[in-house]
């Protein structure tokens, strides 16, 4: 992973702050949905570059922007904890943002053990209320 550029986490910063004090609407969730890793599976030891595909049901994938119920688009945490689950996600190397409604990404890891883990957030990269969060997952690089 590189250096995060001091530039991005200070708009990043001064963005959260701002949704913050602004009291921006958060957007329900569906009781129902469910957000997963249909690959690589938990445990897994794999060659790279990772393929990881993402799984949601319950509720529906729309670009980042896009005000429709019961949808969002995917974020993927890599090697990091869980943000704020209140604020806009982090967008940098450890979190990555799929706003045109990607559903799955080709990543070049480094050697050894990584954690990853899917947030759904809505048309603003805030997480639902309750957020939609799947199960953290760590698989290993050769």
């Amino acid at each position: 992973m590189r250096y995060q550029n001091p530039a991005i986490v200070m708009v990043s910063l001064f963005f959260a702050g701002w949704v913050a004090a602004a009291g921006l609407p958060r957007t329900a969730s569906l009781e129902a949905a469910r957000l997963y890793f249909i690959s690589p599976k938990a445990g897994e030891v794999l060659s790279g570059p990772v393929t990881v595909r993402f799984g949601l049901s319950g509720m529906g994938v729309a670009p980042a922007g896009t005000v429709v119920a019961a949808t969002g688009h995917h974020h993927l945490i890599i090697d990091a904890p869980l943000p704020p689950l209140d604020l806009p996600l982090p967008m940098d190397e450890k979190h990555l943002h799929f706003g045109k409604g990607q559903t799955e990404t080709t990543l070049t890891l480094a050697p050894g053990k990584h954690m990853l883990q899917l947030v759904l957030g809505d048309a603003n990269h805030i997480p639902h209320v309750p957020a939609i969060v799947s199960e953290q997952i760590t698989i290993t690089v050769k």
